[in-house]
């Protein structure tokens, strides 16, 4: 089974964590199902930001985002060549490390 480990965050995971995720589950649905909270303001539907994260490490195993995917990462906050929508990051068969962006877009967030 393989494991994601989500570097630490000041407020969603202050202490990092380490989770076990089923390979064709989405990073998102593994973190939320470990009480990790990432926002996802759009249900998992790739229909916004809030989910945006940077796969550190084993990004190469994740299938490539799609165009839909990619038209919403040119709008998130502080993308980088590592970026996916956590929503669409399909787990395969390789462990993840994980970094939450300081920062996400989501005007309607009653935690911001």
């Amino acid at each position: 089974m393989p494991k994601i480990v989500i570097l630490p965050h000041e407020s969603i995971c202050p202490e990092g964590a380490v989770i076990e995720a089923e390979a064709g589950e989405s990073v998102c649905e593994a973190a939320l199902r470990s009480d990790v909270e990432i926002e996802h303001a759009c249900e998992l539907s790739c229909a916004c930001t809030t989910c945006h994260v940077y796969i550190r490490e084993g990004l190469d195993s994740l299938e490539e985002a799609d165009e839909l995917e990619e038209d919403y990462l040119d709008k998130a906050w502080g993308v980088d060549p590592d970026s996916r929508l956590s929503c669409q990051a399909i787990v395969a068969d390789e462990d993840l490390v994980v970094e939450i962006p300081k920062y996400t877009i989501n005007m309607v967030s009653e935690r911001h």
